[in-house]
Protein backbone atom coordinates (compact mmCIF):
# COMPACT_ATOMS: atom_id res chain seq x y z
CA UNK A 1 0.00 0.00 0.00
CA UNK A 2 1.33 3.42 -0.90
CA UNK A 3 1.42 5.68 2.18
CA UNK A 4 0.04 9.19 2.09
CA UNK A 5 2.86 11.44 1.01
CA UNK A 6 3.96 14.73 2.51
CA UNK A 7 4.89 17.79 0.56
CA UNK A 8 8.71 17.62 0.56
CA UNK A 9 10.66 20.33 2.31
CA UNK A 10 12.33 21.12 -1.02
CA UNK A 11 9.08 22.40 -2.53
CA UNK A 12 10.58 25.90 -2.46
CA UNK A 13 14.25 25.38 -1.58
CA UNK A 14 16.81 27.90 -0.51
CA UNK A 15 15.37 29.32 2.70
CA UNK A 16 17.91 29.76 5.50
CA UNK A 17 17.99 27.69 8.66
CA UNK A 18 15.56 29.11 11.19
CA UNK A 19 13.12 30.22 8.50
CA UNK A 20 9.96 28.14 9.08
CA UNK A 21 9.52 27.80 5.31
CA UNK A 22 12.42 25.34 5.33
CA UNK A 23 10.49 22.92 7.56
CA UNK A 24 8.75 19.78 6.18
CA UNK A 25 5.79 20.02 8.57
CA UNK A 26 2.50 21.93 8.59
CA UNK A 27 3.89 25.34 9.43
CA UNK A 28 6.51 24.82 6.71
CA UNK A 29 4.15 24.22 3.80
CA UNK A 30 1.66 26.86 4.96
CA UNK A 31 4.28 29.58 5.27
CA UNK A 32 5.75 28.62 1.88
CA UNK A 33 2.30 28.97 0.33
CA UNK A 34 1.35 32.19 2.13
CA UNK A 35 4.74 33.95 2.07
CA UNK A 36 6.33 33.00 -1.27
CA UNK A 37 9.49 34.63 -2.52
CA UNK A 38 12.77 35.57 -0.93
CA UNK A 39 11.81 39.24 -0.57
CA UNK A 40 9.95 38.29 2.61
CA UNK A 41 12.01 37.38 5.69
CA UNK A 42 10.56 35.06 8.36
CA UNK A 43 12.11 34.47 11.76
CA UNK A 44 10.85 32.75 14.91
CA UNK A 45 11.73 33.78 18.44
CA UNK A 46 10.28 33.74 21.94
CA UNK A 47 9.99 37.51 22.31
CA UNK A 48 6.95 39.52 21.28
CA UNK A 49 9.05 42.66 20.89
CA UNK A 50 10.50 44.05 17.66
CA UNK A 51 9.41 45.32 14.25
CA UNK A 52 7.62 43.72 11.34
CA UNK A 53 4.36 41.81 11.41
CA UNK A 54 4.19 39.45 14.36
CA UNK A 55 2.22 36.22 14.82
CA UNK A 56 1.81 34.00 17.85
CA UNK A 57 2.45 30.38 16.86
CA UNK A 58 -0.21 28.44 18.79
CA UNK A 59 0.32 26.21 20.66
CA UNK A 60 3.99 25.69 19.68
CA UNK A 61 6.28 25.58 16.68
CA UNK A 62 6.34 21.78 16.47
CA UNK A 63 2.59 21.41 16.97
CA UNK A 64 1.40 24.61 15.29
CA UNK A 65 -2.33 24.92 14.65
CA UNK A 66 -2.74 28.69 14.18
CA UNK A 67 -0.79 31.83 13.42
CA UNK A 68 -2.53 34.59 15.37
CA UNK A 69 -1.84 38.17 14.26
CA UNK A 70 -0.49 40.49 16.98
CA UNK A 71 -1.14 44.06 15.75
CA UNK A 72 -3.44 44.81 18.70
CA UNK A 73 -5.27 43.08 21.51
CA UNK A 74 -8.57 43.61 19.72
CA UNK A 75 -7.46 41.96 16.47
CA UNK A 76 -5.73 39.05 18.21
CA UNK A 77 -8.76 38.32 20.38
CA UNK A 78 -11.10 38.55 17.38
CA UNK A 79 -8.96 36.10 15.40
CA UNK A 80 -9.46 33.50 18.12
CA UNK A 81 -13.06 34.19 19.10
CA UNK A 82 -14.73 34.82 15.74
CA UNK A 83 -17.33 32.11 15.06
CA UNK A 84 -16.34 30.24 18.20
CA UNK A 85 -19.95 29.09 18.51
CA UNK A 86 -19.30 26.81 15.53
CA UNK A 87 -16.54 24.90 17.34
CA UNK A 88 -16.88 21.64 19.29
CA UNK A 89 -17.17 22.23 23.05
CA UNK A 90 -13.53 21.41 23.91
CA UNK A 91 -12.16 23.58 21.10
CA UNK A 92 -14.58 26.37 22.02
CA UNK A 93 -13.38 26.34 25.63
CA UNK A 94 -9.71 26.39 24.59
CA UNK A 95 -10.26 29.27 22.17
CA UNK A 96 -12.26 31.21 24.76
CA UNK A 97 -9.37 30.94 27.21
CA UNK A 98 -6.79 32.07 24.63
CA UNK A 99 -9.09 34.89 23.53
CA UNK A 100 -9.44 36.11 27.10
CA UNK A 101 -5.65 36.19 27.49
CA UNK A 102 -5.31 38.07 24.21
CA UNK A 103 -7.93 40.63 25.18
CA UNK A 104 -6.21 41.38 28.48
CA UNK A 105 -2.70 41.48 27.00
CA UNK A 106 -1.60 38.29 28.74
CA UNK A 107 -1.12 36.05 25.71
CA UNK A 108 2.57 35.84 26.62
CA UNK A 109 1.57 33.53 29.47
CA UNK A 110 1.01 30.80 26.88
CA UNK A 111 4.72 31.04 25.97
CA UNK A 112 3.78 30.69 22.32
CA UNK A 113 6.74 31.50 20.06
CA UNK A 114 6.44 34.56 17.85
CA UNK A 115 6.85 34.52 14.08
CA UNK A 116 8.05 37.83 12.64
CA UNK A 117 7.46 38.72 8.98
CA UNK A 118 9.50 41.48 7.36
CA UNK A 119 9.46 42.73 3.80
CA UNK A 120 6.85 42.20 1.17
CA UNK A 121 4.68 42.30 -0.79
CA UNK A 122 2.05 40.38 1.18
CA UNK A 123 -1.12 38.77 -0.11
CA UNK A 124 -3.51 40.59 2.18
CA UNK A 125 -2.18 43.98 1.09
CA UNK A 126 -3.24 43.00 -2.43
CA UNK A 127 -6.61 41.80 -1.12
CA UNK A 128 -7.13 44.99 0.88
CA UNK A 129 -6.75 47.01 -2.32
CA UNK A 130 -9.32 44.84 -4.10
CA UNK A 131 -11.77 44.88 -1.19
CA UNK A 132 -11.31 48.60 -0.45
CA UNK A 133 -11.23 47.76 3.22
CA UNK A 134 -8.19 49.56 4.56
CA UNK A 135 -5.45 47.58 6.29
CA UNK A 136 -6.16 43.88 6.77
CA UNK A 137 -4.76 41.35 9.22
CA UNK A 138 -4.76 37.61 8.59
CA UNK A 139 -5.25 34.74 11.03
CA UNK A 140 -3.74 31.68 9.37
CA UNK A 141 -4.78 28.07 9.97
CA UNK A 142 -2.14 25.33 10.01
CA UNK A 143 -2.88 21.84 8.69
CA UNK A 144 -0.66 18.83 8.01
CA UNK A 145 1.18 19.05 4.68
CA UNK A 146 -0.75 17.62 1.76
CA UNK A 147 -0.70 18.56 -1.94
CA UNK A 148 -4.50 18.94 -1.82
CA UNK A 149 -4.77 21.11 1.28
CA UNK A 150 -5.26 24.84 0.80
CA UNK A 151 -4.08 27.47 3.28
CA UNK A 152 -6.97 29.49 4.66
CA UNK A 153 -6.91 33.01 6.01
CA UNK A 154 -9.44 34.80 8.17
CA UNK A 155 -9.18 38.49 7.33
CA UNK A 156 -9.88 41.20 9.91
CA UNK A 157 -9.75 44.98 9.82
CA UNK A 158 -8.13 47.20 12.46
CA UNK A 159 -11.25 47.06 14.61
CA UNK A 160 -11.24 43.26 14.65
CA UNK A 161 -14.24 42.96 12.34
CA UNK A 162 -14.21 39.92 9.98
CA UNK A 163 -13.83 41.06 6.37
CA UNK A 164 -13.49 37.77 4.51
CA UNK A 165 -12.28 34.21 4.38
CA UNK A 166 -9.56 33.49 1.81
CA UNK A 167 -8.51 30.20 0.25
CA UNK A 168 -5.16 29.95 -1.50
CA UNK A 169 -4.47 27.60 -4.40
CA UNK A 170 -0.72 27.11 -4.48
CA UNK A 171 -0.15 24.19 -6.87
CA UNK A 172 -1.91 22.92 -9.99
CA UNK A 173 -4.49 20.85 -8.12
CA UNK A 174 -5.40 23.42 -5.48
CA UNK A 175 -5.45 26.27 -7.99
CA UNK A 176 -8.04 24.33 -10.00
CA UNK A 177 -10.12 23.70 -6.86
CA UNK A 178 -10.13 27.37 -5.90
CA UNK A 179 -11.09 28.38 -9.44
CA UNK A 180 -13.89 25.83 -9.46
CA UNK A 181 -15.31 27.01 -6.15
CA UNK A 182 -15.19 30.64 -7.27
CA UNK A 183 -17.08 29.81 -10.46
CA UNK A 184 -19.57 27.68 -8.52
CA UNK A 185 -20.33 30.37 -5.94
CA UNK A 186 -20.90 32.88 -8.73
CA UNK A 187 -23.45 30.58 -10.38
CA UNK A 188 -25.49 29.20 -7.48
CA UNK A 189 -29.15 30.21 -7.21
CA UNK A 190 -30.35 32.45 -4.35
CA UNK A 191 -31.65 30.88 -1.12
CA UNK A 192 -35.23 30.39 -2.29
CA UNK A 193 -37.36 27.27 -2.77
CA UNK A 194 -35.41 25.52 -0.04
CA UNK A 195 -31.95 26.17 -1.48
CA UNK A 196 -29.56 26.77 1.42
CA UNK A 197 -27.85 30.09 1.95
CA UNK A 198 -24.30 30.21 0.64
CA UNK A 199 -21.50 32.68 1.36
CA UNK A 200 -21.03 35.27 -1.37
CA UNK A 201 -17.84 35.42 -3.40
CA UNK A 202 -16.12 38.77 -2.78
CA UNK A 203 -12.91 38.46 -4.80
CA UNK A 204 -11.36 35.96 -7.17
CA UNK A 205 -7.83 36.92 -8.08
CA UNK A 206 -4.34 35.71 -8.93
CA UNK A 207 -1.28 36.79 -6.98
CA UNK A 208 2.30 35.54 -7.49
CA UNK A 209 1.04 32.34 -9.19
CA UNK A 210 -1.46 31.77 -6.36
CA UNK A 211 -5.16 31.42 -7.09
CA UNK A 212 -7.14 33.18 -4.38
CA UNK A 213 -10.84 33.31 -3.60
CA UNK A 214 -12.18 35.55 -0.83
CA UNK A 215 -15.59 34.63 0.51
CA UNK A 216 -17.71 36.94 2.63
CA UNK A 217 -17.66 36.51 6.41
CA UNK A 218 -20.41 34.40 7.89
CA UNK A 219 -23.09 36.23 9.86
CA UNK A 220 -22.18 36.66 13.53
CA UNK A 221 -25.26 34.78 14.69
CA UNK A 222 -24.38 31.46 13.00
CA UNK A 223 -24.42 28.45 15.31
CA UNK A 224 -23.56 24.76 15.05
CA UNK A 225 -26.32 22.67 13.57
CA UNK A 226 -28.34 20.52 15.95
CA UNK A 227 -28.39 16.75 15.46
CA UNK A 228 -25.49 16.81 12.98
CA UNK A 229 -25.98 13.18 11.95
CA UNK A 230 -29.52 13.90 10.71
CA UNK A 231 -29.65 14.74 6.99
CA UNK A 232 -31.25 17.98 5.80
CA UNK A 233 -33.08 16.28 2.94
CA UNK A 234 -35.11 19.30 1.83
CA UNK A 235 -31.92 21.33 1.33
CA UNK A 236 -30.17 18.40 -0.35
CA UNK A 237 -33.05 18.05 -2.79
CA UNK A 238 -33.07 21.79 -3.49
CA UNK A 239 -29.36 21.61 -4.32
CA UNK A 240 -29.87 18.56 -6.54
CA UNK A 241 -32.65 20.30 -8.48
CA UNK A 242 -31.23 23.85 -8.14
CA UNK A 243 -34.45 24.88 -6.45
CA UNK A 244 -36.54 23.70 -9.41
CA UNK A 245 -38.73 20.73 -10.28
CA UNK A 246 -37.66 17.12 -10.63
CA UNK A 247 -35.99 16.03 -13.86
CA UNK A 248 -37.07 13.03 -15.90
CA UNK A 249 -35.24 9.83 -14.88
CA UNK A 250 -32.78 8.47 -17.45
CA UNK A 251 -31.29 4.99 -17.87
CA UNK A 252 -28.21 4.83 -15.68
CA UNK A 253 -26.07 2.72 -18.03
CA UNK A 254 -26.40 5.10 -20.99
CA UNK A 255 -25.90 8.29 -18.98
CA UNK A 256 -23.15 10.88 -19.52
CA UNK A 257 -22.25 10.21 -15.89
CA UNK A 258 -21.16 6.64 -16.64
CA UNK A 259 -19.38 7.84 -19.77
CA UNK A 260 -17.41 10.27 -17.61
CA UNK A 261 -16.47 7.39 -15.32
CA UNK A 262 -14.96 5.54 -18.26
CA UNK A 263 -12.78 8.53 -19.10
CA UNK A 264 -11.66 8.97 -15.52
CA UNK A 265 -10.64 5.35 -15.00
CA UNK A 266 -7.82 5.53 -17.55
CA UNK A 267 -4.73 4.40 -15.69
CA UNK A 268 -6.64 3.65 -12.49
CA UNK A 269 -6.07 -0.12 -12.56
CA UNK A 270 -2.32 0.27 -13.02
CA UNK A 271 -2.10 2.86 -10.25
CA UNK A 272 -4.13 0.72 -7.84
CA UNK A 273 -2.08 -2.40 -8.60
CA UNK A 274 1.08 -0.54 -7.62
CA UNK A 275 -0.21 -0.44 -4.03
CA UNK A 276 -0.51 -4.22 -3.78
CA UNK A 277 -2.76 -7.08 -4.94
CA UNK A 278 -6.33 -5.94 -5.56
CA UNK A 279 -9.53 -7.97 -5.30
CA UNK A 280 -10.92 -6.31 -8.45
CA UNK A 281 -10.52 -3.24 -10.59
CA UNK A 282 -12.79 -0.24 -10.62
CA UNK A 283 -13.56 -0.98 -14.29
CA UNK A 284 -14.92 -4.37 -13.26
CA UNK A 285 -17.05 -2.68 -10.60
CA UNK A 286 -18.49 -0.24 -13.15
CA UNK A 287 -19.20 -3.08 -15.59
CA UNK A 288 -20.96 -5.09 -12.87
CA UNK A 289 -23.08 -2.15 -11.74
CA UNK A 290 -24.11 -1.31 -15.30
CA UNK A 291 -24.92 -4.97 -16.00
CA UNK A 292 -27.06 -5.18 -12.86
CA UNK A 293 -28.79 -1.79 -12.89
CA UNK A 294 -27.90 -0.04 -16.15
CA UNK A 295 -31.42 -0.20 -17.55
CA UNK A 296 -32.91 1.38 -14.45
CA UNK A 297 -34.08 4.98 -14.55
CA UNK A 298 -32.30 7.46 -12.29
CA UNK A 299 -32.86 11.15 -11.68
CA UNK A 300 -29.66 13.13 -12.20
CA UNK A 301 -28.88 16.51 -10.68
CA UNK A 302 -26.27 18.58 -8.84
CA UNK A 303 -24.47 17.67 -5.67
CA UNK A 304 -22.53 19.79 -3.23
CA UNK A 305 -19.78 17.16 -3.24
CA UNK A 306 -18.78 17.45 0.42
CA UNK A 307 -22.07 17.64 2.29
CA UNK A 308 -20.99 17.05 5.89
CA UNK A 309 -22.04 18.64 9.20
CA UNK A 310 -18.80 20.58 9.54
CA UNK A 311 -19.50 22.43 6.28
CA UNK A 312 -22.79 23.91 7.46
CA UNK A 313 -24.35 26.02 10.19
CA UNK A 314 -27.74 27.34 11.21
CA UNK A 315 -28.83 30.93 11.26
CA UNK A 316 -32.26 31.96 12.54
CA UNK A 317 -33.73 28.62 11.55
CA UNK A 318 -32.17 28.56 8.07
CA UNK A 319 -29.23 26.54 6.79
CA UNK A 320 -25.91 27.99 5.62
CA UNK A 321 -23.62 25.71 3.56
CA UNK A 322 -20.04 26.43 2.46
CA UNK A 323 -17.03 24.67 0.83
CA UNK A 324 -18.42 24.16 -2.68
CA UNK A 325 -15.12 23.21 -4.33
CA UNK A 326 -16.33 19.64 -5.09
CA UNK A 327 -19.68 20.68 -6.54
CA UNK A 328 -20.63 18.88 -9.74
CA UNK A 329 -23.70 18.56 -11.97
CA UNK A 330 -25.34 15.50 -13.52
CA UNK A 331 -24.80 12.91 -10.79
CA UNK A 332 -27.43 10.52 -9.37
CA UNK A 333 -29.68 12.34 -6.92
CA UNK A 334 -28.90 11.03 -3.45
CA UNK A 335 -25.12 11.34 -3.61
CA UNK A 336 -25.05 14.08 -0.96
CA UNK A 337 -27.08 11.89 1.39
CA UNK A 338 -24.72 8.98 0.77
CA UNK A 339 -21.68 11.20 1.29
CA UNK A 340 -22.89 12.57 4.62
CA UNK A 341 -23.58 9.07 5.91
CA UNK A 342 -20.23 7.67 4.77
CA UNK A 343 -18.06 10.60 5.90
CA UNK A 344 -19.79 10.95 9.26
CA UNK A 345 -19.21 7.25 9.96
CA UNK A 346 -15.61 7.52 8.74
CA UNK A 347 -14.48 10.82 10.25
CA UNK A 348 -16.70 11.31 13.30
CA UNK A 349 -17.23 7.72 14.41
CA UNK A 350 -13.97 6.34 12.94
CA UNK A 351 -15.62 3.29 11.41
CA UNK A 352 -13.96 1.06 8.77
CA UNK A 353 -14.99 1.38 5.14
CA UNK A 354 -17.36 -1.60 5.22
CA UNK A 355 -19.29 -0.11 8.14
CA UNK A 356 -19.36 3.27 6.36
CA UNK A 357 -20.89 1.59 3.30
CA UNK A 358 -23.52 0.01 5.55
CA UNK A 359 -24.27 3.50 6.92
CA UNK A 360 -24.87 4.64 3.32
CA UNK A 361 -27.36 1.80 2.80
CA UNK A 362 -29.15 2.68 6.02
CA UNK A 363 -29.35 6.39 5.19
CA UNK A 364 -30.71 5.78 1.69
CA UNK A 365 -33.22 3.22 2.94
CA UNK A 366 -34.41 5.59 5.64
CA UNK A 367 -34.29 8.97 3.89
CA UNK A 368 -33.94 8.23 0.18
CA UNK A 369 -37.68 8.48 -0.47
CA UNK A 370 -37.60 12.13 0.63
CA UNK A 371 -35.17 12.73 -2.27
CA UNK A 372 -37.17 10.68 -4.75
CA UNK A 373 -34.53 7.93 -4.76
CA UNK A 374 -36.22 4.84 -6.18
CA UNK A 375 -33.09 2.69 -6.49
CA UNK A 376 -31.18 3.07 -3.24
CA UNK A 377 -28.80 0.16 -3.86
CA UNK A 378 -27.82 1.58 -7.25
CA UNK A 379 -27.20 5.02 -5.77
CA UNK A 380 -25.18 3.55 -2.89
CA UNK A 381 -22.92 1.46 -5.11
CA UNK A 382 -22.51 4.30 -7.62
CA UNK A 383 -21.49 6.61 -4.78
CA UNK A 384 -18.88 4.13 -3.54
CA UNK A 385 -17.38 3.88 -7.02
CA UNK A 386 -17.37 7.68 -7.31
CA UNK A 387 -15.66 7.95 -3.92
CA UNK A 388 -12.96 5.47 -4.95
CA UNK A 389 -12.38 7.42 -8.17
CA UNK A 390 -11.97 10.62 -6.16
CA UNK A 391 -9.46 8.78 -3.94
CA UNK A 392 -7.58 7.62 -7.04
CA UNK A 393 -7.52 11.11 -8.52
CA UNK A 394 -6.12 12.58 -5.31
CA UNK A 395 -3.45 9.88 -5.30
CA UNK A 396 -2.60 10.58 -8.94
CA UNK A 397 -2.28 14.25 -8.04
CA UNK A 398 0.47 13.47 -5.54
CA UNK A 399 -1.39 13.02 -2.26
CA UNK A 400 -0.74 9.28 -2.02
CA UNK A 401 -3.39 6.66 -1.32
CA UNK A 402 -5.67 7.26 1.63
CA UNK A 403 -5.25 4.02 3.63
CA UNK A 404 -8.76 4.35 5.06
CA UNK A 405 -10.26 4.08 1.57
CA UNK A 406 -7.84 2.06 -0.53
CA UNK A 407 -7.90 -0.85 -1.07
CA UNK A 408 -10.80 -1.11 1.40
CA UNK A 409 -13.36 0.41 -1.00
CA UNK A 410 -12.46 -2.09 -3.70
CA UNK A 411 -12.88 -4.88 -1.14
CA UNK A 412 -16.32 -3.52 -0.30
CA UNK A 413 -17.31 -3.22 -3.97
CA UNK A 414 -16.08 -6.76 -4.66
CA UNK A 415 -18.48 -8.09 -2.02
CA UNK A 416 -21.40 -5.87 -2.94
CA UNK A 417 -21.23 -6.47 -6.70
CA UNK A 418 -20.27 -10.14 -6.60
CA UNK A 419 -16.95 -9.63 -8.32
CA UNK A 420 -14.45 -12.45 -8.49
CA UNK A 421 -10.93 -12.14 -7.19
CA UNK A 422 -8.35 -12.54 -9.95
CA UNK A 423 -6.23 -15.67 -9.73
CA UNK A 424 -2.81 -15.16 -8.19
Amino acid sequence: MIPRQRTPSSAEPGYPDGDPRSRPDGIGWVTRAVFPGHGVRLTVGASAAGGGLRYAVVPSLDAARFLLPLPSRRVTAASVLAYNALRPPKVRASRAAIGALARTGLLGLTRAPVLTVEGGPLLWDHLADLLGSGELHAAIGIRPPDPHHKPTLQLFDDRGRPRGYAKIGWNAGTRAMVRHEALTLASLPPPVAGFPATPRLLVHTQWQDREVAVIEPMPREVRRIRKPDSPRTAAMLAVARRGGPASVPRPFGDSPFVTSWRRRTAGAAMAAAASGPQPATVDAAIDALVARDGAGGVEFGDWHGDWVPWNMARRRGSLLVWDWENHAPDVPVGFDLAHQAFQTALSTHRRPAADCAAAVDEALARHGAALGVGRPRLVADAYLIELWLRTYELSAGGAGWNPKLHPALLDVLTDRLGLTTPAA
